[in-house]
């Protein structure tokens, strides 16, 4: 199952970025549920139900899909975050471009967990100044065009 997860994670995600903004510097991927343990029982975070089907690849979440996330770093868009680019102008990018199932930034070069799934509910979470959630099902701006965002974008 990591290996039908991952497939799909690299075909239908991670190889359209590299086409699209060059390498993508891949920070984390696959994690067993063995070390997610380990690290949750040690109060490092992350536990197995809540990455079942995320950074467990060959573990289905919790509504029974497939799934599998990578935390990524795109260096051409990261060097304009340190500038002071808008992450969400890449979030909603991705949203509009690519079949995301949920997206996460972090403050640290606008690194992102990026999931596919083959249930994607199309979330996008942040870390980032205005904590909290960008978009989900049910949102007004969940659908339609959000190319304002990036009409500049490389």
């Amino acid at each position: 199952m990591a290996i039908e997860t991952g497939t799909q994670l690299c075909e239908e995600l991670l190889e359209p970025l590299q086409t699209r903004f060059g390498r993508v510097a891949i920070r984390s991927g696959y994690r067993s549920a063995k070390v997610t343990a380990f690290g949750n029982a040690r109060r490092h975070g992350a536990s197995v139900r809540f990455n079942a089907g995320y950074h467990i690849w060959d573990m289905l979440d919790g509504d029974g899909q497939k799934g599998a996330a990578a935390c990524v770093v795109i260096p051409r868009f990261a060097d304009r975050y340190v500038e002071g680019a808008d992450w969400r102008t890449l979030a909603w990018w991705i949203h509009d471009h690519l079949p995301h199932a949920h997206l996460g930034f972090y403050p640290k070069l606008c690194a992102f967990n990026i999931l596919w799934s083959e249930a994607p509910k199309r979330r996008i979470d942040s870390f980032i100044a205005r904590r909290g959630c960008l978009t989900k099902f049910g949102m007004d701006n969940h659908a339609g065009d959000h190319s304002d965002w990036y009409l500049n974008f490389p």
